[in-house]
C-alpha cells in the first residue's frame, strides 16, 4: 500500500529516522534513485520514441487528410497534460513510486489501444487510446524530478539530467525500430503503422514496473521528513516560529516560461517534419533516421547541459536555449526538402535547444519550492508545458497546410526571439537568482 507524505513533523519511524540522521544513507538513497530511474527511462524512452514517430502518421492514414496529421501529437500531449497534474498530486500524497508508475502503466494501457483502434478502425478509440498514451509521456517527464528529490543545491540541475539521458538509449532505439515492427505487426495482422504502439505499450508497461518493485524508500517521502526535521531543528535553534513552507513565486514562474516556449518551439517543428519529408519522397526508414537524432539530441546531452545549468547559472542556459531554438528554426526554414543532411541537423539543434530549456527550467522551479510542495507544483507547472506541446502539435498542420513547413520553422524562431526577450527582461527586473 502506498504511504502518504506528511507535512508536518512528527515521531519518525526508525528506518526513515535513520536517513535524517546519517548523509551517507541519504546520499546512497541518492544514487539508488538515479539508478533505478535511469534503468526504468530506458524502456520509457523507447514508448515515447516509436509513438512520436509514427503518430501524425498513423492518424493522417486513418483519416485521410493531412490537416489531421497533428492530431495525435496534440492528443497524447493534451493527455500528458491532464496526467502530468494527477500524477504530481499523487506523488504529493503517495510519493514518486505510486505517481510514476502508475502513469507507465496507464501509457502502456494506452498504446494497445492505439494497436486496438488500428485494428477494428475507430478513429473514436484512436483518439481517447492516445489521450491515455499521454501518461506514459508524462511520467517520462516527470521522472528527471525524482532524481532530485535527495540532490544538494550545486547537484539539482545534473541529479535532473541523469535521469533525461537514460532516455537517450530507448528513444533512440525506438524509432529505429519502426521499419521491424512495422512488418511484425503485418505479420501478425496488425496494420504497419500500428506496430511501434505494440513496443511502446511492452516498454510503458516495463518501465512501470522497475519503478514499482524497485523506487523503496520514496524517495519524496525521506526528503520531505528531511526538510521537516531541518526546519524543526531551526526552530529549537533560534527560538523562532515554525513558518510554512515557502514558495518563490518568481522563480517559478521563470522556469514555466523557459519550458513551455521550448516544448511549445520543438513539439511544432517536430510534429510535421516526418509529414513534410514524406512529401519530398523521403522513405520511413529516413523520417525514422531523422526523428531518432532529435530524440538522442533532446535527452543525450544532459548530463552536460546539467553541469552548465549548475556551474555557469540558468539564465545563461537560458538564453543558450533561446538561440539554439531559434538557429534550428531558420535551418529548418531554409534547407532544401530533398536535404537529409540539413534536416538532420535542424532536428538536431531543436532537440538540444528543448534539452537546455527543459533542464534550466526544472532547476529554477526546484529551487524556488519546498520538498513538501515541490510535486505538487511540478505536477500543476507541467500541466502547461504539456498544453502547448498540445497548441504546437494541433496548430502545426494547419499552418503547414494553409502555408508551408518554411513559414511554420520561421514562427518557432520568432518564439525563440520572444523566450530571449522574456528571460533577460525578467531577469533583470526582478534580479532572480541565476
Amino acid at each position: 500500500m502506498a504511504r502518504k507524505i506528511e507535512n508536518t513533523s512528527t515521531q519518525q519511524p526508525l528506518w526513515l529516522q535513520e536517513y535524517i540522521d546519517l548523509p551517507e544513507k541519504q546520499n546512497q538513497l541518492y544514487k539508488k534513485t538515479l539508478k533505478v530511474l535511469i534503468l526504468s527511462q530506458i524502456f520509457g524512452g523507447a514508448g515515447l520514441g516509436a509513438g512520436i514517430t509514427v503518430g501524425a502518421l498513423l492518424a493522417q492514414d486513418m483519416l485521410g487528410t493531412e490537416n489531421a496529421a497533428g492530431i495525435p501529437v496534440a492528443l497524447f500531449t493534451f493527455g500528458s497534460a491532464v496526467s502530468a497534474l494527477l500524477i504530481g498530486a499523487a506523488s504529493q500524497r503517495f510519493g514518486r513510486r505510486a505517481g510514476l508508475a502508475g502513469g507507465f502503466l496507464i501509457g502502456g494501457l494506452g498504446a494497445i489501444g492505439v494497436v486496438i483502434a488500428s485494428l477494428i478502425n475507430s478513429i473514436i478509440l484512436l483518439f481517447v487510446a492516445l489521450l491515455i498514451y499521454g501518461a506514459g509521456m508524462a511520467s517520462n517527464l516527470q521522472a528527471r524530478y525524482a532524481g532530485t528529490d535527495l540532490a544538494n543545491e550545486k547537484q539539482r540541475a545534473t541529479a535532473a539530467s541523469m535521469a533525461l539521458v537514460s532516455t537517450t538509449l530507448g528513444a533512440v532505439v525506438g524509432p529505429n525500430l519502426v521499419t521491424p515492427m512495422g512488418e511484425f505487426a503485418e505479420s501478425i495482422g496488425v496494420p504497419n503503422l500500428a506496430g511501434p504502439f505494440i513496443m511502446s505499450g511492452a516498454a510503458f508497461i516495463i518501465a512501470g514496473l522497475i519503478l514499482l518493485i524497485f523506487l523503496r524508500p520514496d524517495p519524496l517521502f525521506v526528503s520531505t521528513a528531511i526538510a521537516n526535521a531541518e526546519k524543526k531543528d531551526h526552530k529549537v535553534q533560534t527560538g523562532g516560529s515554525l513558518k510554512n513552507p515557502t514558495v518563490n513565486k518568481k522563480g517559478i514562474i521563470v522556469g514555466a516560461v523557459i519550458m513551455i516556449l521550448a516544448q511549445l518551439i520543438m513539439t511544432a517543428i517536430m510534429t510535421m517534419t516526418p509529414v513534410h519529408m514524406g512529401h519530398h519522397g523521403h522513405s520511413l526508414s529516413e523520417v525514422g533516421l531523422v526523428i531518432g537524432f532529435h530524440i538522442a539530441a533532446m535527452y543525450l546531452p544532459s548530463p552536460l547541459t546539467g553541469l552548465l545549468v549548475d556551474k555557469f547559472g540558468r539564465t545563461t542556459m537560458a538564453i543558450a536555449s533561446g538561440t539554439t531554438l531559434l538557429t534550428a528554426g531558420l535551418v529548418a526554414a531554409f534547407a532544401p526538402a530533398d536535404s537529409l543532411l540539413l534536416l538532420i541537423l535542424a532536428l538536431v539543434l531543436l532537440g538540444v535547444g528543448w534539452n537546455f530549456g527543459l533542464l534550466t527550467g526544472t532547476a529554477l522551479i526546484i529551487d524556488s519550492t519546498h520538498p513538501s510542495v515541490r510535486a505538487k507544483t511540478q505536477g500543476t507547472f507541467d500541466v502547461f508545458v504539456a498544453l502547448s506541446g498540445a497548441a504546437g502539435g494541433a496548430l502545426s498542420g494547419m499552418v503547414v497546410v494553409h502555408f508551408s513547413y518554411a513559414i511554420l520553422s520561421i514562427s518557432g524562431a520568432v518564439l525563440s526571439l520572444l523566450l530571449i526577450s522574456v528571460v533577460v527582461w525578467y531577469f533583470k527586473r526582478n534580479q532572480v537568482k541565476s
